[in-house]
């Protein structure tokens, strides 16, 4: 046990799968822990290095290891698939992630704060409440066109012809179902009231926060892409520079060379799609009113736009706002946007 310099734990709920090799790699140790004894038995051991995969409590169990002295590690279970040989199990898992995060140049993932997690907590609700409410309107447009009722698209159309629908006699709508189709509405207004509130507290955050005060001055970065990219993002330290946390959000071209010979791709996509897709919201944003500005950025934009198309230079606008904001996060106040100086 106290050989050990690099230790895998396979998470589970219950019963943890530990897998510990020494400096040469051979296995000095492979038990299985109940979540109970699992803090004291990692307490007891001799400063080293522990990895697992990014899952369910992973952040929680990296937190209390590196509060015992342990150099933590996450790494993406796609990684370690590759790594677990024979059938898949427990023991089979933890051995994976010792020889996953043997491998040069291993990516890991940022562990995150408790504060961070609680606004990645705060992004994932109010997203589930997006879905389900335009769920909720799409079964609402169904309902009624069963009696030959049809709405115009868009969510503010169906509150304002649900009370309309409701009080019109003439329509095939029952009682039955007036009643289910009131209580939909009901519901869609209470939706509506909840998504607020989660994005005032959002915005809350953003205001007592200095780092999400100053990547909102960034063109097309608002309170809901600042606080997520903050709570992605962790230590700027995670990643090595600007374009590594771009290519860690996906918006960097897939490549696909040989015999010397570069080929670029689409954008590979990888990572949260949740923010990327902000992030290129925002970008959409920027590239439409580029054109009532004349700094060298908004030009800039315009040529690629011209150039390019509208959809490239959306994502272009995503990747420079994404660089923008870890060189701002990294060197704090130091950071100086050199596209305004050029202005």
């Amino acid at each position: 046990m106290k050989n050990i310099t690099l230790l895998g734990i396979d998470l589970a709920k219950d019963v943890f799968q530990l897998h510990g090799v020494n400096e040469h790699g051979k296995k000095i140790l492979g038990k299985k822990v109940k979540r109970s004894e699992l803090p004291t038995l990692i307490a007891n051991l001799a400063s080293c290095k522990i990895v697992m995969e990014a899952c369910g409590s992973s952040n929680y169990w990296s937190r209390k290891f590196m509060s015992y002295g342990h150099e933590v590690f996450q790494i993406s279970p796609q990684h370690v698939k590759p790594f677990v040989q024979g059938n898949k199990n427990d023991k089979n898992d933890a051995r994976a992630i010792v020889i996953a995060a043997q491998q040069d140049n291993m990516p890991t993932v940022p562990i995150k704060t408790i504060e961070q997690q609680e606004v990645q907590m705060l992004h994932r609700y109010r997203e589930s409440l997006i879905h389900e409410r335009t769920a909720l309107g799409n079964r609402i447009r169904g309902y009624l066109r069963e009696a030959g009722l049809f709405l115009v698209q868009g969510l503010s159309q169906v509150r304002k012809q649900i009370p309309l629908i409701l009080e019109d006699a003439e329509n095939e709508l029952t009682s039955g179902m007036r009643e289910i189709i009131f209580s939909c509405h009901k519901k869609l207004l209470d939706l509506d009231k909840e998504i607020e509130k989660y994005t005032q507290k959002i915005e809350h955050f953003c205001k007592q926060s200095s780092v999400c005060e100053r990547l909102m001055k960034l063109s097309g970065v608002g309170p809901i892409i600042a606080s997520i990219v903050y709570a992605t993002m962790g230590s700027p330290t995670n990643f090595k520079n600007g374009r590594h946390f771009a290519a860690f959000l996906g918006l960097v071209p897939k490549e696909h060379s040989s015999g010397g010979k570069q080929c670029l791709m689409s954008i590979s996509k990888r990572g949260d799609r949740y923010i990327r897709s902000l992030l290129i919201h925002g970008g959409r944003a920027v590239v439409k009113n580029s054109g009532k500005k004349t700094d060298y950025l908004n030009c800039w934009i315009q040529r690629l736009h011209k150039e390019r198309g509208y959809n490239k230079a959306a994502v272009a606008v995503a990747n420079k706002n994404a660089r923008h904001m870890w060189a701002i996060m990294a060197y704090d106040d130091k950071y100086v946007d050199h596209m305004k100086l050029c202005a």
